[in-house]
């Protein structure tokens, strides 16, 4: 079971645009130095749309290669495609990944029944954990109840990121689904939340730069020491409302540029951040003290 605070890691990037391996390799092992419990490489946050396969596969590669067993490593291998999906799927396996981040089947618009056959192949062509990743604001579908159910039932899918913010979700998830289906939050802001109506830990992008502090949080939500692990989380709200005022991930890795981890490069169609944005980041990065 995957659980606690959990990184969608970003991928850093030279001026030139190409991927930085090195500041990656350094990054990924720095979060797992400040507690992160497992890796998220090539999610959204990751920039997986505009990877070529060739960088896609070495991100992953070097996420595990750092990781060196220390920390789970999930690696993203979602496509709208669901033959090109087998095909990240079989090479994160093959990688040694511990599981793979599947994301509902974007702008084709699959009905729910498509998405069942789709992760149904995905699953059967390879065996290994996957997690449903269940993003509507990106990938226009929502997966159903009802859908992730019968899902459930598979031996290799075993849990849900749910980045859809409705708390209601997760109950009716837990019923359905049962308690043993791993349900991550998706959602920075709903994370104690997500956790309270079943959840045990969170994908997040706020874990990219403060990694420490979601950790900490998630530990003490799990040692049920409450009151410490909301104090945290109020302390994060300033910087979850930064690091979404703009598209994601140009808000987190301008903030990971800060703390000198990479450049603020994302690749087209991501613009530069405006101005206004980069001073609402930089100003709640110092309010809750990760800068000076």
């Amino acid at each position: 079971m995957f659980k606690g605070s959990l990184v969608a890691l970003i991928t850093p990037m030279r001026e030139d645009g190409s991927v930085d391996e090195k500041a990656y390799a350094e990054f990924v092992d720095w979060q797992i130095k400040e507690g992160t419990s497992a890796v998220v490489p090539v999610g959204t946050t990751g920039e997986s749309p505009t990877l070529s396969h060739e960088e896609h596969r070495r991100v992953v590669e070097i996420a595990i290669e750092v990781a060196k067993g220390r920390v789970p490593v999930i690696a993203g291998a979602g496509s709208n495609s669901t033959e090109e999906a087998i095909a990240l799927t079989r090479h994160a396996k093959e990688a040694g990944a511990d599981a793979a981040l599947i994301v509902t089947p974007y702008y084709n618009k699959p009905t729910q029944e498509g998405m069942f056959l789709h992760y149904s192949a995905i699953a059967d062509a390879v065996d290994l954990p996957i997690i449903i990743y269940n993003i509507p604001p990106r990938s226009v579908v929502d997966m159903s109840v009802d859908t992730m159910a019968r899902l459930a039932k598979h031996r290799n899918i075993i849990g849900v990121k749910d980045a859809t913010a409705n708390l209601v979700r997760p109950l009716h998830t837990r019923r359905a689904c049962g308690d043993d289906f791993c349900q991550l939050s998706g959602e920075d802001h709903t994370a104690l939340s997500f956790n309270a109506a079943g959840g045990v830990g969170c994908i997040s992008v706020t874990a990219n730069v403060a990694p420490r502090l979601c950790s900490e949080m998630q530990n003490a939500w799990a040692e049920g020491r409450v009151k410490d692990a909301m104090a945290i989380q109020n302390r994060l709200v300033p910087l979850h409302d930064a690091l979404f005022a703009e598209t994601s991930p140009g808000p987190v890795k301008y903030a990971a540029s800060l703390l000198g981890k990479t450049s603020e490069r994302c690749r087209l169609p991501l613009a530069p951040l405006m101005e206004p944005t980069r001073a609402r980041v930089k100003a709640a990065m110092t309010e809750v003290g990760l800068l000076n």
